[in-house]
């Protein structure tokens, strides 16, 4: 919690100065699971991915990009009702890679969605308070990714689970695979 809240007055202060060098998404999503692994065996959940980005570096700063990767995985276990399944999907975009992490859990009613990403907002539960959590992790997720120069979004059914999807620019040059001779 005191990290998070650290991090968090942190972006406010706009002091945050990222370690940007080149990183391998799919090995830092590769990682994050291996760790969050007992987690999803506990609740005989199952965590499948999509890696399908062809181009999978980019220039970034590892350690908030794996935090922010946690986060998102973190999230669609806790949220999930009894068996969490999540999926982590990634694509090529033109000068970006995209992520998605799509879990079965219970949802988030439009209205909510809309405030997810601001600091300290947690979604109303009812009498139902079995997930902790002190409602900074997702903009703490929103900051790490509009400092890179992307964006994140959510798309959620009540009942039927969510995808929060993010859109990383590369910002490096493609190395020509083919030389010229």
């Amino acid at each position: 919690l005191v990290e998070n809240v650290l991090r968090t007055a942190i972006f406010e202060q706009g002091e945050m100065q990222l370690r940007k060098e080149k990183i391998d998404l799919h090995a830092i999503i590769r990682q994050v699971i291996r760790n969050i692994e007992i987690q999803v065996r506990k609740r005989k959940g199952e965590i499948i991915t999509h890696l399908d980005a062809s181009d999978s570096i980019i220039e970034g700063d590892g350690l908030h990009i794996t935090n922010v990767i946690y986060n998102l995985i973190d999230n669609a276990i806790k949220y999930s009702a009894d068996t969490p399944r999540v999926e982590i999907f990634t694509r090529d975009g033109i000068a970006e890679i995209a992520i998605a992490f799509r879990d079965n859990g219970i949802g988030i009613s439009r209205e909510n969605q809309k405030r997810i990403f601001e600091k300290l907002y947690r979604v109303p539960t009812g009498n139902i308070h079995n997930v902790k959590g002190f409602g900074l992790g997702l903009s703490y997720v929103k900051g790490v990714i509009e400092k890179h120069g992307g964006s994140v979004d959510v798309s959620s059914e009540l009942k039927k689970g969510s995808t929060f999807t993010i859109h990383i620019p590369r910002t490096h040059e493609k190395e020509n695979q083919s030389a010229l001779v």
